[in-house]
């Protein structure tokens, strides 16, 4: 569990207080209105607990090179719609202008800076903690700030000046949206509810391959029910000959990373293959069409786009009947409708389960929303990369930050028992 400060160990009545949000959002390319909000409804609870500060908001919208790489302008505008009230935009981050006008800010308002990745120390500058805290950009925003407040879980996984600068410079405490994804995903670490179910798929295969072994080494998950990149790989590894087209894409789509994730997926198949619930049959796409294949028929020369419906079934009646279910990433190519039923079926026996079901972030998350699912499920966390790295066991740069903070400023945690 997260050893980290929140809002309600600090005061911020007349404070300055510096908010890193990350509500970067799908924009549509031509008008660059906002095709969905749900990021930046998200940090509306944090800023509700900081009306009586003057409060500075650090964000950033996609990254330099992309089509939907622009200002924060719009996202201010959207924000003031959202909460009733102005939300002040400068072009500047932490130069003449900026500085001045955080200088003029007063009691209650709000200041929303540019896009914190048209800086160049903000995508350039690697290193520890300390180094990103020696930048300009740090050391000018940390100069006119009280506190830091970290509500940008999505990029929780990033080390980056924004993120971490402030570790040794200013008290830095979690927002409501940052506390609130590290105790509901600790909910399904620690103390799942049993049987606990992890339920990967996708083609981040590597990520995927690491989440499962730390699920099934450390006992947090009973079982393991892969679809997707990871039922083909997984598959291919125990005997099932998945054929040259599928382990091509896969080798692709892993890289660098193939040899690492064989290694990793032939071990946890050895240690713990009777944990692994593989499927009984796949659907491949055979001239445009759909075509249930079960496994004593492989190999075939046509790609994989879903698992099949008996194992769809299987899977389903498995779900709703455990405890908690941990499920991230698609079973199929779902943007095609012919493949995209063992993807819509799982997350219908999401939603009628009694367990407890947390959805990663990313096209999971989108995929639960666009089918009117969210509040059916127990958490559906806002962050793709930052919760597959907290379930995998890997330590999130900005919750260490969050962590290593609350000791430089002299509030023992541990021995108070403030935890997230």
């Amino acid at each position: 569990m997260a050893n980290v400060l929140t809002l309600d160990d600090v005061n911020v009545d007349g404070k300055t207080v510096l908010l890193r949000v990350d509500i970067n959002s799908p924009l549509d390319p031509g008008t660059k209105a906002f095709l969905d909000d749900t990021r930046i409804r998200a940090i509306l609870p944090t800023l509700q607990r900081l009306v009586r500060a003057k409060v500075i908001l650090l964000a950033h919208q996609s990254r330099p090179g992309k089509d939907d790489f622009t200002s924060t302008l719009g996202h201010a505008r959207e924000l003031g719609r959202l909460l009733g009230r102005q939300v002040k935009w400068v072009n500047d981050i932490h130069g003449p202008v900026a500085m001045q006008a955080i200088e003029q800010l007063e009691v209650g308002q709000l200041l929303m800076l540019n896009n914190v990745r048209m800086d160049e120390e903000e995508i350039g500058v690697k290193g520890d903690f300390t180094t990103m805290s020696e930048t300009r950009f740090v050391q000018r925003l940390a100069s006119v700030a009280d506190l830091f407040v970290n509500d940008a879980f999505a990029c929780a996984h990033r080390s980056t000046p924004s993120i971490v600068g402030f570790t040794g410079l200013l008290p830095c405490v979690a927002g409501e949206l940052m506390g609130n994804e590290l105790r509901k995903l600790d909910h399904a670490l620690e103390t799942p509810k049993r049987p606990c179910l992890a339920v990967l798929g996708g083609v981040k295969v590597d990520d995927s391959i690491e989440v499962a072994d730390n699920m099934l080494r450390n006992g947090i998950a009973d079982e393991l029910w892969p679809t997707g990149g990871v039922a083909n790989l997984l598959l291919d590894l125990a005997g099932f000959d998945i054929g040259e087209p599928n382990r091509a894409f896969l080798k692709k789509e892993l890289g660098e990373h193939w040899v690492r994730t064989i290694q990793q997926a032939q071990s946890l198949i050895q240690d713990h293959g009777n944990k692994i619930h593989l499927p009984v049959d796949l659907a491949a796409n055979i001239e445009g069409n759909r075509v249930d294949i079960p496994l004593d028929k492989f190999p075939i020369e046509a790609p994989f786009w879903d698992i099949g419906i008996k194992s769809v079934f299987h899977l389903s009646a498995a779900i709703r009947s455990a405890g908690t279910i941990v499920l991230n990433g698609p079973s199929g190519v779902f943007e095609n409708p012919d493949f995209a039923l063992g993807t819509i079926e799982m997350l219908n026996a999401c939603a009628e389960s009694d367990g407890y079901a947390v959805m990663g972030g990313g096209h999971t998350a989108t995929l639960v929303a666009q089918r009117g699912l969210a509040s059916k499920m127990g958490h559906v966390s806002t962050g793709g990369g930052a919760c597959l790295d907290y379930i995998a066991g890997r330590p999130l740069p900005a919750v260490v930050s969050l962590e290593q903070s609350a000791v430089a400023f002299g509030i023992d945690i541990t021995s108070a028992e403030r935890k997230v």
